[in-house]
């Protein structure tokens, strides 16, 4: 469990720097994340989800 809080306080880092160094990108990803289809955003994240699944599963072995 303790994983997996380390991996959410990475991820608020890293969002967190971007947002931060790049605030008129962070608003065009935005825009363009709205923009785009549910079904899109629903594979890209599927696809996202799985490829961080074989990768935990890769380092863990």
């Amino acid at each position: 469990m303790r994983d997996f809080w380390v991996a959410i306080g990475l991820l608020l880092v890293f969002e967190g720097l971007l947002f931060a160094a790049f605030p008129e990108h962070a608003k065009r990803a935005v825009a363009n994340i709205l923009a785009t289809p549910n079904e899109a955003l629903r594979i890209v994240g599927i696809v996202c989800a799985i490829g961080g699944v074989l990768l935990i599963a890769a380092l863990r072995l």
